[in-house]
C-alpha cells in the first residue's frame, strides 16, 4: 500500500486570502498624530537636534530618526527617559494628555545652559554672569538712546 502525501493543499490559495493579517496602523492620537511626530514636535520645541536628543538619552542618532518616522510601536522603556529629557509628562508624549503651553515660549536651549552652568564649581560661573550682565546693559543702553 502506497500512500501518496501531497504537500498541497487545494484549499491553500483559498485560505492564505481568508486569514491574511491587516497591516498594522500607527497609533494616531492627540489630533490624529502619531507617537513620531509628538516626539519630533516636543523634540524640537526643547530645542534639541537629533544629535543632541540621543546624546541626553543615551540612545544613537539612527535610533531617534527611526522612533520619529517609522517606529509604529512606542518604546515603552525609554518612555520616561524621553519625557524626563523632554521636560514633559510621558502622558503628554503619548497623546493622552493635552500641551500644557500657556501661550509662553522660552528658549529651551538657553534654560538648559542655564542648568548646566548652575552646576559648575561656584567661582566658574562668574565669568559667565558678568558677560550676561554687559550684554543686557548694552542692550540697556541701546534702547534708551
Amino acid at each position: 500500500m502506497g500512500l501518496k502525501i501531497s504537500v498541497y493543499n487545494s484549499r491553500h490559495e483559498s485560505a492564505q486570502k481568508e486569514f491574511v493579517m491587516p497591516k498594522r496602523k500607527a497609533q494616531l492620537t492627540e489630533e490624529g498624530k502619531s507617537f513620531g511626530e509628538r516626539l519630533a514636535r516636543f523634540r524640537q520645541a526643547a530645542g534639541y537636534s537629533q544629535r543632541d536628543f540621543a546624546a541626553e538619552t543615551g540612545i544613537s542618532q539612527r535610533m531617534v530618526v527611526y522612533y520619529e518616522k517609522a517606529c509604529e510601536r512606542i518604546p515603552i522603556q525609554l518612555l520616561p527617559v524621553f519625557a524626563r529629557a523632554l521636560g514633559i509628562s510621558a502622558d503628554q508624549l503619548l497623546g493622552l494628555e493635552k500641551d500644557k503651553d500657556n501661550g509662553k515660549s522660552r528658549d529651551n536651549r538657553l534654560w538648559r545652559r542655564f542648568t548646566q552652568v548652575e552646576k559648575l564649581p561656584p567661582a566658574e560661573p562668574r565669568p559667565i554672569i558678568q558677560f550676561i550682565d554687559a550684554i543686557l546693559e548694552k542692550e540697556k543702553f541701546r534702547k534708551a538712546g
